[in-house]
């Protein structure tokens, strides 16, 4: 990836684009009658020019607010989680109404087959089915889902986005990395802690890590300097590097080599950004399950708690210190800590080594933590409103998918 040029410094730049990724709008998330699924051909309902471009956009000279009952959906297909939102337009910002998350490994073996596994395929299938209930369910006006990693890499990628579409209604739009760290980077950049200079805006997914290096200028979203994207996430750096036995030794000898690996696919971004990479100024900002584990541990939190942890600025060495010991333990201590569980007890040592490597070659002194992200890049696309600095509000009733 490191020879693709960086969201925002593409040719002709500043000129007006189209939104390259193409589908936005899913089928069948409102029951047609007979007649219109005889003759329409396209989804039913409201036509505004965003079907094609992914964004509301109002008429020449003012601003069109959607209405207050009418809502919009953003779907992340990772390679370990499938993940919803489903919110309504709130002034500058917009109100979460409902949230889904399951984890559903889709990923699971990637690494060393290339292709997605039948039960891997049939999990996801299950969950997006629930997914697709709810878009129904809450007169959805306009959604985008996207795939990543996994659809990306497995030879049958677009062979099961074809099965969703056939099974779901939903379709699936697989994304490249470079759009993938554009919406991470509008969704979550306004924690950013304040100051001057660059920071970086880090994504570890399931099959991925995206870094992005911004800049502050006069514009509400930070200037995209740089970017790579790796192809290591906690389920495929868990997959390569193999177990080879279960004494401590054995353990530490394993978590060495991940930070290997990860460094060695690293390093030439950090050489390309030069001074950039020497900064122990720079700001840093991680995005992922990993980072919001790793604070809820720090603050001792006795279950996940989003409002404790989204926006968080914690010690960069206490997330060392906690690495540490998390690499150390056995698989089953380890599920056994709270904001951890078994589901996530093997994947955990594998973001903290993708993390430790990412301080080892950016040392800043603190780490803001966000649980938002790629859904939240896409929601305000669709709703084509900026980026505001006061947290998403979100009902009492719905789970923080992480």
């Amino acid at each position: 990836m490191a020879d693709a040029p960086p969201p925002g410094r593409q040719k002709g730049a500043g000129k007006k684009r189209s939104n390259k990724s193409g589908k936005v709008a899913d089928f069948r998330y409102k029951k047609r009658s007979s007649q219109q699924r005889n003759s329409a051909k396209r989804p039913s309902g409201p036509k505004p020019r965003a079907a094609r471009n992914g964004h509301n956009r109002p008429h020449a000279g003012q601003r069109k607010s959607p209405g207050p009952r009418q809502s919009f959906a953003a779907l992340d297909l990772g390679t370990n989680n499938c993940r919803l939102l489903i919110a309504r337009p709130s002034h500058d910002s917009f109100t979460v109404i409902d949230a889904f998350s399951r984890v559903v490994k889709l990923g699971e073996d990637l690494a060393t087959t290339g292709r997605l596994s039948d039960a891997a395929m049939d999990r996801t299938l299950d969950a997006l089915k629930v997914c697709s209930d709810k878009l129904r369910r809450r007169n959805v006006l306009l959604a985008r889902s996207v795939a990543t990693e996994a659809c990306r890499r497995a030879s049958n990628g677009a062979d099961f986005i074809e099965r969703v579409k056939s099974e779901t209604g939903i379709m699936l739009d697989i994304i490249s990395a470079e759009e993938e760290a554009r919406l991470a980077v509008l969704g979550c950049h306004i924690l950013l802690e304040q100051g001057d200079g660059q920071a970086i805006i880090f994504d570890i997914g399931g099959g991925s890590t995206e870094l992005v290096l911004l800049e502050q200028g006069s514009d509400p979203v930070p200037r995209i300097l740089d970017w790579l994207s790796v192809p290591w996430g906690v389920v495929s750096l868990t997959d390569t590097v193999p177990r080879t036995g279960s004494s401590a030794d054995d353990r530490l000898a394993r978590y060495t080599e991940m930070r290997r690996v990860v460094l060695d696919s690293m390093r030439p971004f950090a050489d390309r950004l030069g001074d950039a990479a020497k900064a122990d100024d720079i700001r840093l900002l991680g995005t992922s399950g990993t980072v919001t584990t790793l604070a809820s541990l720090h603050l001792e939190l006795p279950q996940y708690d989003r409002n404790a942890v989204d926006g968080l600025i914690v010690p960069s060495q206490a997330m060392r210190d906690i690495s540490d010991r998390l690499s150390g333990m056995s698989r089953g201590d380890r599920g056994d800590l709270p904001c951890i569980g078994q589901d996530r007890s093997e994947l955990v040592v594998a973001g903290c080594a993708i993390l430790e490597s990412i301080l080892d070659i950016w040392p800043a002194e603190r780490l803001g933590v966000a649980d938002r992200g790629i859904r939240e890049g896409i929601l305000r696309s669709l709703m084509d409103i900026p980026p505001n600095p006061e947290s998403v509000k979100r009902p009492a009733n719905a789970s923080a998918p992480r």
